[in-house]
């Protein structure tokens, strides 16, 4: 996630990072099914992972950053009914093939398939263009939106950053785009004092909902029902999520709806812990608040990806994202050493986790209907040296 963030803001951009990133995964996927030792294996699962770790963060910004501030969060949310719905068919995959290595060659296949057939005919970012220095890049894309949108843009439109190379440009006369490119990476994320406090705020955030969200996925061990049937449900249940999220974004806003997920997963969490006895009745409400649970974790571990882009400008914007999925991870992580704890334990520990990483939420600002901005000079100026 740190490595292919940064290559992703750097020379390597949007586009080239995805590519990169689902080649490997292809390959690293369809190696691994042909492992002869453990430790042969254990390297290909590493390297897939590397892989992987960048696949979510250069798709949903290059997904997100091409669309205004109004639809931004509809937009965002609706890049996730795919990730659930390749959870639950990965569930009746498993089903049908019990074989391991048959396994990994059926989940290696689309993402070469991606790279040969999805990717040749998508754009790569207007706003990436934009901050390395090839405005005119931009601005075609742009144009050819316009077009398939039944638009028209008229000529002598130019693009600009929002740094204070443009601060004195007459906003009713046609800006100048600046000649050089803007760069950055996650030392000026932490050298601001606006974007360091934002960053440590989404760095606990993230590890907090990561804890929570594969952990009541990983649970599924200790409600003794049937594995593949849970994996499913927990998956199903996730697009409502997405759906009733989407819908409250442009009302509720940002700050307030990662509170109130997080919040209501915590509660689930910690209504598991009332139904730990032994008896079918027990083991149904155990499976009901793990799924709540998930339902509200899920609509937070996604919408945190809108927000965070949405928090930094576009020069750092992979790069903080990348970091705060570094965060994500280290949760994911743990949260194995959790579940193996026991069932109390852990509906115990998820709840903790979702209701203090609630509770922090607050302390950050909200961006609905607030622009995008480019710079780091441009975050700045638009919030007055505030933290």
């Amino acid at each position: 996630a740190g490595i292919f963030g940064h290559l992703s803001d750097s020379f390597l951009g949007r586009k080239g990072t995805l590519t990169t990133v689902c080649i490997l995964n292809g390959i690293m996927g369809l190696l691994t099914a042909a492992s002869p030792t453990y430790w042969v294996y254990l390297i290909l699962r590493f390297l897939t992972g590397v892989s992987t770790g960048g696949v979510g963060l250069s798709a949903f910004v290059l997904a997100t950053e091409p669309v205004g501030p109004g639809k931004r969060g509809v937009a965002g949310m609706s890049t996730f009914y795919f990730f659930s719905a390749g959870i639950a068919i990965l569930s009746g995959i498993a089903y049908m093939f019990p074989s391991w290595r048959m396994l990994y060659i059926i989940t290696s296949i689309p993402s070469l398939l991606f790279v040969l057939s999805i990717i040749p005919n998508i754009h790569e970012s207007p706003r990436w263009y934009l901050v390395r220095g090839r405005p005119s890049d931009a601005m075609k894309i742009m144009r050819e939106i316009a077009d398939r949108n039944r638009n028209h843009l008229p000529p002598g439109i130019s693009l600009s950053l929002d740094d204070s190379s443009s601060s004195n440009v007459d906003r009713n006369e046609t800006e100048i785009c600046p000649s050089g490119s803007a760069s950055g990476n996650l030392i000026d994320v932490i050298r601001s004092p606006i974007t360091r406090f934002r960053l440590f705020l989404m760095v606990i955030i993230n590890f907090s909902c990561a804890v929570v969200y594969y952990g009541l996925n990983l649970n599924v061990v200790n409600l003794q029902t049937n594995i593949y049937l849970n994996v499913f449900l927990n998956s199903v249940v996730e697009m409502p999520a997405y759906t009733i999220t989407a819908l409250l974004l442009a009302t509720v806003g940002r700050r307030y709806l990662t509170m109130m997920t997080m919040c209501f997963s915590g509660l689930s969490c910690f209504a598991g812990c009332l139904a730990l006895s032994k008896g079918y009745y027990y083991m149904v409400a155990r499976m009901i608040s793990g799924v709540m649970g998930i339902f509200g974790v899920a609509a937070t571990f996604n919408l945190l990806f809108i927000y965070t882009a949405e928090l930094f400008p576009t020069v750092v914007r992979n790069a903080a994202l990348g970091c705060a999925t570094q965060a994500g991870q280290v949760g994911a992580i743990l949260a194995p050493l959790v579940v193996v704890s026991g069932s109390g334990v852990a509906f115990v520990a998820f709840g903790t986790c979702a209701t203090v990483g609630g509770l922090l939420a607050y302390y950050l600002p909200e961006t609905l209907n607030q622009p995008l901005y480019d710079t780091m000079a441009g975050i700045e100026s638009s919030v007055g040296g505030k933290v």
